[in-house]
C-alpha cells in the first residue's frame, strides 16, 4: 500500500507516523510546500518575542529524524498542484528546481491546512506588512525587526494570533494597537469574559481600536498606515494581518471534492472525502460541533492531530471515527491566563438553544495557603435540561486544569449539577475542599432547586428605571469602605452581616434585586431575605 500525504505540520505528520506504526511494510510520501515539517504553529509568536531563542525549537521533526525514525519520505518544498483521483495520481512541483511530476497513491491524505485570510485591500504587497502562518512567515518579521529595529506595531485582528504577538512585540519593547472589527477580541468569550482581557492588555500599554474595519494599507513616512472604515488611519512602522484563517482547499475544488463552508472539505465521521481513497484532515476540513451539532470550522491543533490519527486507522483497516470538535482553547495574555471550551452564551441563544449561566470568582487554591489568585469562571448550561453547553475561565493559576475538567465533563454527557459530584484531587496549595469546578455545580444546583435566583447585567438599565418608579428595592451588601471605592447609582447599601437588623427598611412588597463584589454574599443576603419572606435576585457574577 502506497499513502500519499498532503502536508507536513499537525494533522499530516500524526497520520504519516500513525500509518508507519501500524503497518510497517507500506510506502508512505510527505509531501509539504514550506522548508518545515512537523512544526510548533503556536509557539511561532514567541520566537518573534525571544521567549524561544532557538529557531530549532520551532520544529519537532525535521524530514531527517523523521525518515531515521519512521522510514517515512517526507518532501519539504514539494507542492501538490493537481490531483487526478480517475488514475489515483497527483501532480508535484519541486519548489527548489521547478521539476514537475507525478505521484501515485492508492491512499491520498489531504492535509494542506489554512491559510491567513487576506482580503483583496490595497497596499498588501507592501514589504511592511505581514501574516503569521508558516515558520518562514516568522523568520521574516524576526528579520524585519532585526535589521529595522520598528518603534510600533499595528495587528489587524484580535483572535489568538493576534493577542500572542501584541504580548511578543510589547516584550520587545514596541508600541502596539490591535484593531478589530467586532467590539471585543477573541470572539469564544462573552463580551463580559472578553473584558478582562481587554483589561489585561491595557495594563501593559496596548492600544485596542475595536469596532473599527481595517480598509487597506499604504505606506508613507517610512511606515505603514492602516486605513480604517470611517476612521483615520494608524500609522506604524509595521503591520500584521491576522484578520483570521480561511482553508486551503483550492487542491480539493480542483479534483472535484465535495466543499462546504467558506470552501473547506466535507468529510465523514471517519475522515473520508467524497471521493473514494481520499482522505482529509485538519484546518481545512469542515466538522460537527460537539455541543451543537451545527458545522463549523475550529483551526484547532488538537483536532487537527486526532483527525489525522483518525485517517490513518481507518486506512489500516481500524475502525474509527471523529466524534466533534468542543474548540477547546487556552491562551496566555501577559499575566493572566484565559480559556474555553463548548459554546459560549451568545453562540448558544444564536443556536436556538434555551440558555443560562452562573459566574463565580473562586480562588485559584485554598484561601489560607499563601499565594492564591481569583480566577472568574462562566459556566453555560441548557434551562430545563441543565445539560453543560461550555465554560469560560479568566484567572492567572489553575485556569487550565479547571477547564480540562469542564471540557471532560461536557464531553462525558454530564449535567451541570453533577459537577458538585466530582471528586476532584484537593491539598492547600493546589485547589480547595471545594474546588471551584464543584462550587459551579453547588450554584446550578441551587437554580434548579429554586433555592436562588438570578439577575443579569443586561437587565440593570431597566432595574434602575424601575428602582426610580419604586418598583423594585435595588440593594448593594458591601461594607461602607468597599462603597467608598465606587458604587452602582440606585442602589442602596446595607452591609450583609447588618441586613438582618435593617429589615424594617425593607419593603416586602417589593422585589429585591442584590449586589456584592462577587456573588458570594449577594447570595447570603438573599437566602437571608427569603427566610423573612422576600423575594430576592442575586446579581450573576
Amino acid at each position: 500500500m502506497k499513502v500519499v500525504i498532503v502536508g507536513g505540520v499537525a494533522g499530516g505528520a500524526t497520520a504519516a507516523a500513525r500509518i508507519r506504526r501500524l503497518d510497517e511494510k507500506a510506502e508512505i510520501v510527505v509531501f509539504e510546500r514550506s522548508g518545515y515539517i512537523s512544526y510548533a504553529n503556536c509557539g511561532l509568536p514567541y520566537y518573534i518575542g525571544d521567549v524561544i531563542e532557538a529557531p530549532d525549537d520551532l520544529t519537532l521533526q525535521t524530514p531527517e529524524s523523521f525518515f531515521t525514525r519512521f522510514r517515512v519520505n517526507m518532501k519539504v518544498r514539494h507542492e501538490v498542484t493537481a490531483i487526478h483521483p480517475e488514475r489515483k495520481t497527483v501532480t508535484v512541483k519541486n519548489l527548489e528546481t521547478g521539476e514537475e511530476f507525478e505521484e501515485i497513491y492508492d491512499k491520498l491524505i489531504l492535509s494542506p491546512g489554512a491559510k491567513p485570510t487576506t482580503p483583496s485591500f490595497p497596499g498588501l504587497d507592501s514589504d511592511k506588512l505581514f501574516t503569521l502562518r508558516t515558520v518562514e512567515d516568522t523568520f521574516r518579521i524576526k528579520e524585519y525587526i532585526r535589521k529595522h529595529q520598528p518603534k510600533s506595531a499595528v495587528l489587524a485582528g484580535g483572535g489568538f494570533i493576534g493577542l500572542e504577538l501584541a504580548e511578543n512585540l510589547r516584550q520587545l519593547g514596541m508600541d502596539v494597537t490591535i484593531v478589530q472589527n467586532l467590539p471585543q477580541l477573541m470572539t469564544p468569550f462573552d463580551s463580559d469574559m472578553a473584558a478582562f482581557i481587554h483589561a489585561e492588555l491595557r495594563s501593559h500599554s496596548v492600544k485596542l481600536a475595536l469596532n473599527r474595519t481595517v480598509e487597506g494599507f499604504a505606506e508613507r513616512d517610512g511606515g505603514i498606515d492602516v486605513m480604517l472604515k470611517d476612521a483615520l488611519p494608524i500609522h506604524a512602522d509595521m503591520a500584521v494581518l491576522a484578520i483570521g484563517v480561511t482553508p486551503d482547499t483550492s487542491l480539493a475544488r480542483g479534483a472535484g471534492l465535495e466543499l462546504g463552508i467558506k470552501g473547506s472539505i466535507l468529510v465523514n465521521d471517519r475522515m473520508e472525502t467524497s471521493v473514494p481513497d481520499i482522505y482529509a484532515g485538519g484546518d481545512a476540513v469542515q466538522v460537527k460541533h460537539f455541543v451543537t451539532g451545527e458545522d463549523t470550522l475550529i483551526p484547532l491543533a488538537g483536532p487537527a492531530n486526532k483527525q489525522g490519527r483518525i485517517a490513518a486507522d481507518n486506512i489500516c483497516g481500524i475502525p474509527s471515527t471523529y466524534r466533534g470538535s468542543q474548540g477547546s482553547s487556552v491562551i496566555k495574555v501577559f499575566d493572566i491566563t484565559a480559556a474555553s471550551t463548548g459554546v459560549n452564551e451568545t453562540v448558544a441563544k444564536a443556536s436556538g438553544l434555551e440558555a443560562d449561566h452562573v459566574i463565580l470568582s473562586p480562588m485559584s487554591h485554598a484561601g489560607y495557603y499563601p499565594g492564591g489568585k481569583l480566577m472568574t469562571m462562566k459556566v453555560v448550561f441548557e434551562k430545563e435540561t441543565y445539560r453543560l453547553l461550555g465554560a469560560q475561565i479568566v484567572g492567572y493559576e489553575g485556569v487550565d486544569k479547571r477547564i480540562d475538567v469542564l471540557a471532560t465533563a461536557i464531553f462525558a454527557g454530564l449535567r451541570a449539577t453533577e459537577l458538585k459530584d466530582l471528586d476532584l484531587a484537593y491539598a492547600p496549595p493546589y485547589s480547595s475542599a471545594k474546588d471551584p469546578v464543584n462550587m459551579a455545580g453547588f450554584m446550578i444546583e441551587n437554580i434548579e432547586e429554586g433555592i436562588v435566583k438570578q439577575w443579569y447585567l443586561g437587565q440593570l438599565e431597566e432595574l434602575q428605571e424601575k428602582g426610580e418608579r419604586g418598583q423594585v428595592t435595588l440593594l448593594d451588601v458591601r461594607t461602607p469602605a468597599e462603597i467608598a471605592f465606587g458604587r452602582i447609582p440606585g442602589f442602596m447599601n446595607i452591609p450583609l452581616d447588618s441586613l438582618r437588623d435593617h429589615l424594617d427598611e425593607l419593603d416586602p412588597a417589593k422585589p429585591i434585586y442584590v449586589i456584592c463584589q462577587s456573588g458570594l454574599r449577594s447570595y447570603v443576603a438573599c437566602r437571608i431575605l427569603a427566610g423573612y419572606g422576600f423575594d430576592a435576585f442575586n446579581f450573576a457574577g
